[in-house]
């Protein structure tokens, strides 16, 4: 006679995990680290790198090559809500597919620069390649797949900009032994060569594939002790319906906030690491700039797991005081320690916040539209991405150093934080379709009351 086969408690639990954890959804978990790791090493955290180079070799200010990253995180937010609605009507692998070709065909173009407009002109044609292929796309893909998990998925996902950055040493090493023409064209290599098979694991929605959200039927979710988090939506929201509520208006203007430092530190860091202030050397300012994604990755992960259990609201407004410490630290310092300091508090707070702001857009907005909405939140947060490198070129070339500059931005990012404490969760779409109607109503009693008003 065989031994009964074991249906308690524990074999259902250990069944279960064993199937969340081959849930399809961490595939693309995966895959989308790996795409953000490529673009992170290869050009996003790479630029300061390069303005380095470039400045040294064709004499560009810190305010030209200031304009081509703000130029480039202009057309990111114009694009925003074209590139959401494309990814939500035809599904991210398309669109990744095309933005790998188009930042592939850039590196490669770009390693023929010669003059100014040639530089503009290839390094748009590799940022736009960058957006189609990368964060939005990926971010899109991972807020259908997961809702009980998403703040973990997103998290682990974008580790992949943290482990691309940490590269920073390697990729200097080739530059200054390479060069960086030859160095830019053996990363649009790899770009076609790695990023291109990476998108084939890319799915949009797993009901198209007869899955569920987490790989978690809804019907046993019923009594297993699931704490749904703060504001968690069960009606998806228009992208238009999205943009009459204030939680939109606040995430998006804190996100932006954020995006003052970090747009700021990814170009002009390097660059003021090797200023007469400072005195590094490249490959010394490497292993700082190298070191700050290691926290970052840090900080993501920690923000992933507490960001499915803790009000993740609380935890952003924590990380903008992060920010603003760590710049602060930076641009008075009085010796080397100082610098390491900054690169925790900048480096937590950079990756504990990212992911949750994702994750709190889908929790409030619901994922069926979640690309359109990130698409016309993206237009409010680059212009962080934009000013805030702007302002810190501008302001450096006409002081002879960062000092303003970082300051105000450090106080721009720590007041930030109001933004995303005043972010509660809207009301159901349904709530404001009723409410729309009763507020009309109220008005013209009182307007008819009162014989008018100002």
């Amino acid at each position: 006679m065989s031994a009964p086969t074991e249906v308690g408690p524990t074999a259902g639990t250990v069944n279960t995990v064993r199937t969340r954890l081959r849930f399809y959804g961490w595939r693309i978990v995966g895959a989308g680290a790996a795409v953000q790791a490529m673009q992170s090493g290869l050009f996003m955290q790479a630029f300061g790198s390069y303005s380095v180079l470039l400045r040294d070799q064709f004499g560009w200010s810190a305010t030209t090559l200031s304009l081509a990253f703000a130029m480039t995180r202009a057309e990111s937010g114009m694009l925003g809500p074209l590139q959401g609605w494309m990814i939500d009507r035809f599904g991210p692998r398309l669109i990744m597919q095309i933005g790998i070709v188009m930042m592939g065909a850039g590196f490669m173009l770009f390693a023929t620069t010669n003059n100014l407009p040639q530089f503009f002109g290839f390094y748009f044609l590799m940022s736009l390649g960058a957006s189609l292929g990368g964060f939005l796309s990926v971010t899109t893909a991972l807020v259908n797949w997961f809702q009980r998990y998403r703040s973990r998925a997103l998290a682990i996902s974008q580790t992949g900009f943290a482990i691309g950055g940490s590269l920073t040493p390697l990729l200097v090493f080739f530059l200054e032994s390479q060069g960086w023409r030859a160095t830019a064209f053996v990363s649009g290599l790899i770009v076609l060569a790695v990023g291109l098979p990476l998108t084939f694991v890319i799915r949009h929605r797993p009901g198209d594939y007869d899955e569920f959200p987490d790989g978690i039927d809804p019907a046993t979710q019923v009594g297993d002790g699931y704490r749904a988090p703060e504001g968690l939506t069960r009606v998806d929201f228009t992208a238009r319906q999205a943009l009459r509520t204030r939680a939109f208006w606040m995430i998006s203007l804190g996100h932006g906030s954020a995006l003052l430092v970090v747009g700021a530190l990814m170009l002009h860091l390097s660059l003021y690491l090797t200023s007469d202030a400072v005195g590094m050397t490249l490959q010394e300012a490497s292993f700082i700039v190298g070191a700050l994604p290691l926290m970052q990755l840090v900080g993501q992960l920690a923000g992933g797991f507490y960001g499915d259990t803790v009000n993740k609201r609380a935890i952003v407004t924590l990380c903008m005081a992060g920010h603003a410490i760590g710049l602060l630290l930076l641009t008075y310092e009085v010796n080397t320690l100082m610098i390491w300091a900054f690169v925790p508090f900048h480096g937590l707070a950079w990756g504990a916040r990212g992911p949750l702001m994702q994750s709190l857009r889908a929790d409030y907005f619901g994922p069926t539209n979640f690309g359109t909405i990130m698409g016309f939140s993206s237009m409010i947060v680059m212009l962080g991405m934009i000013s805030g490198p702007l302002l810190a070129g501008i302001l450096a070339d006409h002081f002879g150093n960062y000092e303003v500059g970082f300051t105000i931005l450090a106080v721009l990012a720590g007041l930030g934080s109001v933004f995303f404490i005043l972010a509660t969760p809207p009301a159901p779409p349904g709530e404001q379709a009723i409410d729309e109607p009763r507020r009309t109503e109220a008005r013209a009693a009182a307007h008819a009351a009162g014989g008018g008003g100002a």
